[in-house]
């Protein structure tokens, strides 16, 4: 018989209509329930309250994950692709590890990576706004370091502590694409898609980098929305050095071929697309 241990396992998602978001809401579709389900059917678990199960991070409707985690009590060994062959393909574990009875995937958490990818080719902010890309990257040097952040989140009810230290901030530009990573032991919630929205509006003219700084006046509450969801990505997360996650090749192999065959699909929909779009229609 194993022996009951916990376990900390990292995974992949691919946001979408499919799913309300990563966290559980009863019988509404999530990630979090597509994971139980399974780990139920499996026997890993039998109910949530005793298996100690806890994702590190929420992520709304629409954003993808490449290295989320959760963890779990379970008495049965875990073989990664005994879970993922009864889970979506948009959904795949492919590492995991041991930790310490104490330890919290949220809390034991010291950074959080997250990446934006700008959903408009460069070409095209180039051709339409004119965009300033040094205006921009002065944005990120001033998002640096530890703020208050309260115009950078969505508004609660609740008592939330907006300072946050962010300890990463870059843009960068290869192949048309823009991306943006931020790092940082935590986020308050929308924080980075707001200021994604901000530092898109400041390149494309629309605010001053004045506008820009005035964002850090907690005297004053400011509304917008933010940027789309689709681009956030939760790259990864990182733990102290008692955490070591081992990778299984079979899932790794499994999420590879997904992906290519997601990149290959989207290929032919983009040029069909795009040779219709030039079809005289007159």
């Amino acid at each position: 018989m194993f022996t009951e241990r916990k376990f900390f396992f990292k995974f992949y998602y691919i946001g979408g209509y499919k799913f309300h978001g990563s966290q559980r809401q009863g019988s509404i579709p999530s990630i979090e329930k597509s994971l139980i389900d399974v780990l139920i059917e499996k026997n890993y678990i039998n109910e949530v309250r005793s298996s100690e199960f806890q994702s590190a991070s929420r992520t709304d409707r629409y954003v993808s994950a490449r290295g989320a985690v959760f963890s779990l009590k379970t008495k049965k060994k875990p073989i990664l692709m005994e879970i993922n062959s009864s889970l979506p393909k948009e959904i795949g574990l492919w590492a995991y590890t041991p930790v310490p009875d104490n330890y919290s995937p949220r809390f034991n958490a010291i950074l959080r990576y997250y990446k934006y990818i700008v959903p408009y080719p460069y070409s095209y902010l180039k051709r339409m706004y004119n965009i300033d890309l040094d205006l921009m990257k002065k944005a990120c040097d001033i998002i640096k370091g530890t703020h208050n952040f309260q115009n950078f989140s969505k508004k609660s009810n609740e008592f939330i502590k907006n300072i946050r230290e962010m300890k990463y901030v870059s843009l960068e530009f290869e192949n048309d694409v823009l991306t943006m990573d931020f790092k940082s032991q935590g986020f308050l919630r929308q924080q980075i898609r707001r200021i994604v929205k901000k530092i898109l509006e400041l390149g494309m003219g629309e605010i001053t980098l004045n506008d820009f700084k005035k964002l850090f006046d907690t005297s004053k509450n400011i509304s917008y929305q933010p940027a789309d969801p689709n681009g956030l990505i939760l790259w990864d997360i990182e733990y102290d050095s008692n955490v070591h996650f081992i990778v299984d090749e079979k899932s790794l192999k499994r999420l590879h071929q997904f992906f290519h065959n997601q990149m290959y699909d989207y290929w032919i929909r983009y040029n069909l697309f795009n040779i219709m779009q030039k079809y005289d229609f007159s």
